[in-house]
């Protein structure tokens, strides 16, 4: 297994993803040989020409990822590994898709699914869990929709957006599809640690919502709304776990199963889809969950008792050294 352009501290958790192959860290595809197998992080370009017959594995983070950020590089306990795609890749299909289409869902799935999804609404978890504001619904407000914002830079727009691509567009969008609701803006929260860079007009928000919320976390917060407008973003996904209404601009993994509205429909997918199905196929077919402890890899129920007991640790807020850590990224890294 030769793995490309992988940064030192990803390295450990790329062995853990391939317990049963000898690892080789390569910077250029030219090292790597004829019939071999590359892994490469998401949409990353090679940079150069592949060997013949070469199998290509692309990874990304999981959907229940860490308690904070990945670009604080805190460490993963989940990842996809893909030789199809990349699920946030609409243009072509991707190992998850081709898993949703076709997966035959017996009743043990689905009930291993359903007690997971009620787990993680239980437990308020989320990709990151994040945040420690407390946010309550505006008394009296009879419909509140919220906003996702998302990095206008990211792959996920860049391959799942084939309309509007900018946080200030769908918040137009969504304001005029609901007039009179109560809109509710969260900026994304690589931008808000100062990591990644602001979108388009991003800071004109209240010329469209009624109010701008930063450091909610995701989980309460969609458990206080009653839609969700999307992009591409995750917190579409996790909105459908808690029963949420969904309306994806965007295509997302998750849209085009019949769970959500679709502004822009994706033509490949046509089966229609339980909640518990699309569960089983993103929570526990596809992802690799890894142990923090780097002893190995985990059931899905595994890796929930992990990030919960993480997240009690961790206590829900950020420590000291963080924001410095972050202000020696912002200059070695850059803000993107």
């Amino acid at each position: 297994m030769h793995a490309l352009d992988f940064s030192a501290w990803k390295r450990s958790a790329v062995r853990q993803c391939f317990p049963r192959s000898r690892v080789v860290f390569v910077s250029s595809v030219a090292e790597v040989p004829a019939g071999g197998v590359l892994a490469a992080w998401g949409m990353k370009p090679f940079g150069g020409e592949l060997a013949a017959g070469v199998r290509v594995l692309r990874i990304e983070d999981g959907f229940l990822r860490s308690v904070g950020l990945g670009v604080d590089l805190i460490r993963p306990m989940s990842w996809v590994v893909d030789g199809r795609g990349i699920y946030y890749d609409a243009t072509r299909p991707s190992d998850l898709e081709h898993l949703l289409s076709t997966m035959p869902f017996d009743a043990a799935t689905l009930q291993r699914a359903a007690r997971l999804r009620e787990r993680v609404v239980a437990q308020g978890l989320t990709k990151y869990n994040t945040g420690g504001q407390r946010w309550q619904r505006p008394a009296g407000a009879a419909s509140v929709v919220l906003v996702p914002g998302q990095v206008e830079s990211d792959a996920s727009l860049a391959y799942g957006a084939p309309g509007i691509r900018s946080n200030m567009a769908l918040l137009q969008a969504a304001r005029a599809a609901h007039p009179d609701a109560y809109l509710v803006y969260k900026p994304h929260p690589d931008v808000l640690a100062g990591l990644r860079a602001r979108g388009a007009d991003e800071q004109e928000a209240l010329r469209w919502c009624d109010e701008v919320v930063e450091h909610a976390p995701m989980g309460d917060l969609l458990m206080a709304v009653d839609r969700v407008h999307v992009l591409t973003s995750l917190a579409g996904f996790e909105a459908l776990l808690r029963g949420k209404a969904v309306t994806c601009h965007g295509q997302p993994f998750y849209s085009g199963w019949g769970l959500t509205q679709d502004m822009v429909p994706n033509v490949r997918r046509t089966r229609r889809l339980a909640l518990d199905e699309l569960v089983a196929g993103a929570l526990i077919g596809y992802p690799v969950y890894l142990s923090r402890t780097g002893s190995g890899q985990l059931e899905p129920e595994q890796a929930l008792d992990e990030l919960v007991a993480w997240r009690e640790r961790d206590g829900g807020k950020l420590p000291w050294w963080r924001k410095l850590f972050r202000v020696v990224l912002r200059q070695v890294v850059g803000v993107r």
